[in-house]
């Protein structure tokens, strides 16, 4: 993999945003071929919100002073993401993307990540080589879902508590549920937490957390992005990532992640979208008897070659993008 020296990596700088994020869209929406690739996602931003947040880094490529693409590097403790990994279309083939990356594995060795991952368009093999170059493995499909909501019907059982928005809580409360979320997340991957996440969210007021507990525990979450200047945009409840507690009941426990969800979107008036590994085939099929219809297939690649969270039993939702 040839270095180009006249390409410099470093981080993306805030008066770069602007640009960075017509790129974002210019490169999508090319690539997809849309009439008019600005278009692509409508109000919705996938970069200022990671650029802001404490536990992501946004690195830049520049050469002579022009910004050629970008790629948002994600830190769930010890699991890390990146994406969107984006070069203005008219610098591809020019071995910018390969140099981003190289730099985006610097950042996950200091990290100390156990694992890390990416989502890319599975019909794709330029995209699916790149990545395999960098040790990223292919695994299961992630669909994208989506679903208009309706009033849920809650089935609470004796001693179930209603689903409460983390936002509602004091902050005595909030430190105590973000610790329960990291302690659930933690027993499906030992060190996965969303706390940093979680706080952007509720800092950048762009999203929220619903909260459902069960008689003595937390039972499951949801990080959901939604808002002007959001990753879901104003009219998208997006589901960042979820998860419901394991073992016996965790079907039910995720059915009512569901309805707190979709009541949320709901009081929003907003459509709801999520992502879900087809290797998590129970989630899927219990979204898919709700209505939920899928709108695009990709695929979840991982370094090293595993599963991770994304498996069979596990309730979690997620794409990674």
């Amino acid at each position: 993999m040839a270095r180009n020296p006249s390409i410099q990596i470093g981080p993306l700088r805030e008066n770069e945003l602007e640009e960075a994020g017509r790129i974002v869209r210019m490169a999508f929406g090319t690539f997809l071929g849309l009439p008019n690739p600005l278009e692509f996602m409508g109000d919705r931003d996938f970069l200022t919100p990671r650029w802001r947040s404490r536990n992501t880094v946004v690195l830049a490529a520049r050469e002579d002073g022009r910004l050629l693409g970008s790629n948002a590097i994600t830190r769930w403790r010890s699991f890390g993401f990146f994406g969107p990994l984006t070069v203005s279309p008219d610098c591809w083939s020019r071995g910018v993307a390969q140099q981003l990356l190289s730099a985006t594995m610097k950042v996950f060795s200091r990290w100390r990540v156990r694992h890390s991952g990416l989502f890319t368009f599975a019909s794709s093999p330029k995209h699916v080589g790149l990545y395999q170059k960098f040790g990223y493995w292919p695994g299961s499909l992630t669909a994208l879902m989506k679903r208009t909501p309706q009033p849920p019907a809650w089935t609470l059982k004796s001693g179930v508590k209603v689903p409460v928005l983390l936002s509602a809580l004091s902050d005595r409360e909030k430190s105590q549920a973000i610790g329960a979320c990291a302690k659930l997340t933690s027993s499906m991957e030992k060190g996965l937490d969303l706390g940093e996440e979680i706080r952007a969210v509720l800092k950048q007021r762009i999203g929220e957390v619903p909260l459902v507990y069960g008689q003595r525990s937390l039972d499951a979450f949801a990080v959901c992005m939604n808002g002007p200047g959001s990753e879901g945009g104003a009219n998208t409840c997006y589901v960042k990532f979820a998860a419901a507690r394991g073992g016996p009941g965790s079907g039910e426990r995720f059915d009512r992640l569901l309805d707190a969800i979709e009541a949320l979107a709901l009081a929003r008036g907003a459509e709801l979208e999520a992502g879900v590994s087809l290797a998590c085939d129970d989630p899927f099929h219990r979204m898919r008897s709700r209505g939920y219809r899928m709108t695009a297939l990709g695929i979840a690649m991982q370094r090293p070659r595993g599963e991770g969270f994304n498996r069979p039993g596990n309730y979690v939702l997620g794409d990674w993008r």
